[in-house]
């Protein structure tokens, strides 16, 4: 029960960081390197991204696949964490430990992301069953 309440909050905080790409884009494109070309479509397409994959993470029947979505999404960021630790003047106001600390951060999202790959998991049905628990 507990591991499905974090799935759902883990789904809403997603949904949740997708959304502040369009309510709040500025800290978002200072993540962007400045030689990459159209950042603010680079910062809603990842927001797009994000709120899909939360939804998805929230419907059993497209968890898994949401899963791998995501864990593509997050390697596909995690050169602006790195961008974010390097250029740390561009955030004067972040320690820069917490700048750094982003970085095995992600990989543990990468790693919870993961759990909900898996078909024989405590987040599904039986031990190898391919129905997820509804």
């Amino acid at each position: 029960m507990l591991k499905k309440v974090f799935l759902y909050i883990m789904a809403a905080v997603y949904v949740v960081a997708g959304i502040m790409h369009f309510v709040k884009p500025a800290p978002y494109l200072r993540m962007v390197e400045t030689y990459l070309p159209a950042p603010i479509a680079m910062i809603y397409i990842s927001g797009v991204a994000e709120i899909l994959c939360g939804i998805g993470l929230m419907i059993p029947q497209t968890r898994r696949l949401a899963a791998f979505a995501l864990i593509l999404l997050l390697i596909a960021i995690f050169p602006a964490n790195i961008y974010m630790a390097v250029a740390h003047d561009r955030w004067p106001d972040v320690p820069l430990w917490v700048l750094y600390a982003r970085l095995p951060l992600q990989l543990l999202l990468i790693w919870l992301a993961n759990l909900y790959t898996k078909t024989s998991n405590a987040f599904y049905g039986e031990r190898g069953s391919k129905q997820p628990i509804k």
